[in-house]
């Protein structure tokens, strides 16, 4: 198949739907598919085999997110000269609009995937007046493709009831190859102790929180929680990892966490696996990635119940959930943690981790893209249905004399 992948954010942007879509880009290719993406130019230059990159803009209160400006002549000159035979729309964004457009002006079907709540974002950044309207567009929008992908039956449910149709669950998956607990670098644990200018009477407990700083992530309780986890472990090192516009007020609210900045690769895997605790407040994510990769480093987790953490989690087992109502409940789980140590739970959520092979779940949405081509290649080949008369009195209502 030609398949032409739109989306706002691709690699080397580091968030959760740049990761997932790199991979399913390189299983696509790998398995034989050609696989255009066309996406907004980047500060960082992408190296694209096969692909378009469009004016795009920066959102004025988080200059590392950029959207892309509607490409509606480039597409289709592109797509006339070269017809895809799906075209996969990542994001709902302007550049999504206008590749949804040209997609139905040229007859090419279509599929989306729902990688962010933006409506539930509004209020963060308080402009919740727009949460309604913006629901209403995403509906509208993904509405009107084939098939629209989602990452949890959760959010199937949630999404079902609010008017969205043909719902198809696809999970997130981890490379277990990167993400594992080999990577442990004593070396690091102990480079952390020494920033914390700490002296532990033993082995160090290190908790860690991966993720963009922003508002939508309630970062309001990691602070609650890391100084709750603080005061009840003197000796307790936090580290930070990642960037974003909340990074300045975390700082200074807990200035003895280390914070590192963005990491990736190995990196990344390194920082996972010398920590030993979790800790991941969002509620405002449509699965987040970063809960797996940190599981399959062998952290014992502290989630919500909620997105990837009612996947994975089982409490008490392979991690720990509190309530989404429960805030408080939610510190006092970290608190315990802090004083009694994470026990086995980290083992076990690598055991969960190690499941849920990025394979698996490319095989299944190479399938479900044949099976839209074909259901859309036969509807072309069916002659259409006559359109029935109406009974009685109204089949002659228009006519004259009737």
């Amino acid at each position: 198949m030609f398949i032409s992948l739109v989306t706002e954010t691709f690699y080397p942007d580091i968030n959760g739907v740049a990761t997932t879509l790199s991979q399913l880009h390189a299983a696509l290719v790998a398995a034989g598919h050609r696989v255009q993406v066309v996406c907004p130019r980047a500060a960082t230059s992408r190296r694209l085999s096969d692909g378009i990159e469009v004016a795009g803009f920066a959102l004025p209160f988080y200059r590392a997110v950029r959207l892309g400006l509607p490409a509606t002549g480039t597409l289709l000159k592109s797509w006339r000269q070269n017809r895809p035979d799906l075209v996969h729309v990542a994001t709902e964004g302007p550049l999504g609009f206008s590749a949804l457009r040209m997609a139905h002006r040229l007859g090419i079907p279509v599929t989306s995937s729902l990688h962010t709540n933006f409506h539930t974002y509004m209020t963060h950044y308080r402009v919740g007046w727009l949460a309604g309207p913006a629901m209403r567009y995403l509906r509208w929008f993904h509405n009107r493709t084939a098939l629209t992908f989602i990452p949890t039956d959760q959010q199937a449910s949630e999404l079902g009831a609010l008017g969205f149709d043909r719902l198809t669950v696809l999970g997130r998956g981890v490379d277990t190859r990167l993400f594992n607990p080999n990577q442990r670098d004593d070396s690091l644990r102990a480079h952390w102790v020494q920033l914390a200018e700490i002296k532990p009477a033993g082995e160090p407990l290190v908790a860690l929180h991966v993720g963009r700083l922003a508002a939508e992530k309630n970062l309001n309780l990691l602070i609650e929680t890391f100084s709750a986890m603080r005061a009840a472990r003197p000796d307790l090192v936090a580290v930070v990892v990642g960037d974003g516009p909340e990074r300045a007020r975390l700082a200074q609210a807990l200035p003895w966490v280390i914070f590192v900045g963005m990491k990736r690769g190995d990196a990344l895997a390194r920082h996972y696996a010398s920590a030993d605790l979790f800790v991941f407040p969002s509620k405002s994510e449509t699965f987040g990635n970063v809960v797996l990769e940190a599981m399959a480093s062998g952290l014992s987790c502290i989630s919500f119940n909620y997105a990837a953490g009612c996947r994975l989690i089982r409490h008490g087992m392979n991690g720990y959930l509190a309530d989404c109502d429960d805030e408080a409940g939610f510190v006092a789980i970290a608190r315990a943690c802090a004083v009694d140590g994470v026990g086995l739970t980290g083992a076990k959520a690598h055991e969960t981790a190690a499941a849920f092979d990025w394979g698996l779940i490319t095989q299944t949405f190479e399938h479900y893209l044949h099976e839209v081509v074909a259901t859309q290649a036969t509807s072309a080949r069916t002659p259409p249905k006559a359109v029935p008369a109406a009974p009685g009195e109204l089949a002659n209502r228009g006519k004259l004399g009737g």
